[in-house]
């Protein structure tokens, strides 16, 4: 089959966010073929390029959503009112209610689809979202009879920061995607995260009747409500209420979503999605290179703590610090190597705050007066002179550490399992989920509580060995490229097996491939939606056929 990928500041760009898991996907479903539509992040990352892409990716396509110019569209009389219009439907539905309850759900519906068919007939909405028409028409949804509180209190800086935002987040309507040998010429679209990246699958779906499913690694209405926090109430709450209505919206429509941990599944329930159509599929990640890692646990430092990941303040390194000057009065010997570079310019004044502190709480130790002192606890970057990989780092030491509080799915603690680590960490996110029985929790912000749980498996490395098997085992069970591909194949095949067929596939000669397509894809109604119970015959109620001897 033919799938749309819907990407937005990741793959096939280097770096890019989730990029990996998506490449894995790509090259793991190596039958099918993908055509890629990409949104880019910034200037840098499309300066970075690519990563190499296999021969099944046919089309790569690309837009930028933190840039863009006037696209020149000037709308006539005709034009501006039905902008006007569906513009000021979609604020309305915006400030009527918080809740999406339905009436509202179906009149943000209705005014984005509007928008998106009035940018298909005219060529774009850019300058139309720029005008001052835009932001008048938000201002009168705001001072209607009926708005929300917040809303009626916006003021001019407020009309013009939302109005800005809306643009933005509404920039994806203007492409020229969503022709029959763009988007409409695919057979599902899978989203690689919510919010931009889902609304050309949206649009697809409207116009085209495409299915698509989003899978969501970090739910992207929870990141928005986390940003922003010292915005004024108005733009807070109309910019909520327009990605909670997105969000619902993506969730009513799409075939499936596949959350990554049971943690984001309960935030989609809780913003609207159908328990029904949710699959948790785990994101895979390659075993291989940490097989000798796994194989290399006695040679170990059995004293070495070890905390792998980006330097930023949602890591609380310094709870990990306070716990580890309580663990070196238990332990003399043991050692915290802490590997990791900062995330951004944030990251690296805290890098800088965590090395003093280590310094306060550790001074150099030494010998004598004339001897070099030695800091109990290390700070290294990947890459030489430290650890070359991530399985060389958690390999550094005996118990991996985690002490975030804040986090989304453990990704750095499913490579210590995939060593064969014990590991001791915080109740955030997905932790308990990735973890099961083969780990230490303890609560978040807690440095006697983390220290307690590290002393204990520093003093015994029987139970270390048992945990770091039994942690090994249930990485390999949950956590690979091979269950995640295959759970994602699966999707595939269950959702376009109940699409009516829309393309004929052909073979080389032009002819149309028999059996390309399940024989129920051809079947009219709405089976495909809401199959129902099966209708039963009335004889075969009302005179039951006697079971035989033979039947029996």
């Amino acid at each position: 089959m033919r799938i749309g990928l819907l990407t937005e500041g990741g793959y096939p760009y280097v770096g890019g966010d989730g990029w990996l898991w998506c490449d894995r996907l790509v090259r793991g479903l190596d039958r099918h073929e993908f055509d890629v539509y990409a949104f880019s992040s910034g200037e840098a990352q499309e300066d970075a390029g690519w990563v190499p892409l296999p021969g099944q990716v046919r089309r790569v396509r690309t837009a930028p959503l933190w840039a863009t110019e006037d696209d020149g569209v000037v709308f006539g009389r005709r034009a501006r009112r039905r902008f006007r219009e569906h513009y000021g439907e979609l604020a309305a539905a915006l400030c009527a209610a918080v809740a999406p309850a339905a009436p509202e759900a179906d009149r943000f519906t209705t005014a984005l689809h509007g928008l998106a068919e009035l940018a298909r007939d005219e060529g774009g909405l850019v300058s139309a979202l720029r005008s001052e028409t835009a932001v008048r028409a938000l201002e009168r949804a705001c001072r209607a009879p009926g708005a929300q509180r917040a809303a009626r209190e916006a003021r001019v800086p407020d009309l013009l920061a939302v109005a800005a935002h809306l643009e933005r987040a509404l920039r994806p309507l203007s492409l020229d995607w969503y022709e029959e040998d763009g988007l409409g010429a695919v057979d599902l679209c899978h989203a690689a995260a919510g919010g931009a990246a889902a609304l050309p699958g949206l649009l697809a779906h409207h116009f085209f009747g495409i299915p698509f499913l989003v899978t969501e690694y970090g739910v992207r209405l929870r990141a928005h409500y986390l940003t922003r926090p010292d915005s004024p109430p108005a733009v807070r709450s109309l910019l909520a209420a327009f990605h909670g209505r997105l969000a619902a919206e993506t969730y009513r429509r799409a075939a499936f979503i596949t959350p990554g941990n049971t943690h984001a599944r309960r935030w989609q329930e809780r913003c609207g999605a159908d328990r029904a159509k949710l699959r948790t599929v785990y994101p895979g990640m390659d075993p291989a290179p940490f097989a000798d890692a796994g194989d290399s646990l006695r040679e170990a430092d059995p004293h070495t703590l070890v905390w792998v990941g980006r330097v930023e303040p949602a890591k609380d390194l310094v709870s990990l610090l306070h716990a580890f000057a309580m663990i070196r009065a238990a332990e003399p010997k043991s050692r915290l190597r802490i590997i990791g570079g900062p995330s951004g310019p944030e990251g690296a004044a805290y890098l800088g705050h965590c090395r003093a502190l280590a310094a306060q709480l550790f001074p150099d130790e030494a010998d004598g007066p004339h001897a070099v002192g030695d800091n109990p606890v290390s700070f290294e970057e990947p890459g030489a002179p430290g650890p070359a990989t991530s399985a060389d780092a958690h390999a550094a030491g005996a118990v991996t550490v985690l002490s975030s509080v804040v986090e989304g799915f453990p990704v750095g603690l499913v490579e210590a399992m995939l060593c064969g680590r014990a590991t001791v960490s915080t109740d955030v996110g997905a932790v308990v989920e990735a973890i099961g029985g083969t780990g230490l929790v303890v609560p978040p912000r807690n440095p006697r509580a983390l220290a307690d749980a590290c002393v204990c498996l520093l003093r015994d490395p029987e139970r270390r060995t048992r945990l770091g098997a039994a942690a090994r085992a249930r990485a390999l069970e949950l956590f690979t490229v091979d269950q995640n591909v295959a759970a994602f194949r699966g999707l595939y095949l269950e959702t376009v097996a109940h699409t009516p067929v829309r393309h004929p596939v052909l073979d080389d000669t032009g002819d149309p491939l028999p059996f390309a397509a399940p024989a129920e894809a051809r079947v009219p109604g709405h089976w495909t939606t809401d199959p129902g119970p099966r209708a039963v015959p009335r004889w075969a109620m009302d005179t039951p056929v006697p079971a035989t001897e033979t039947a029996r």
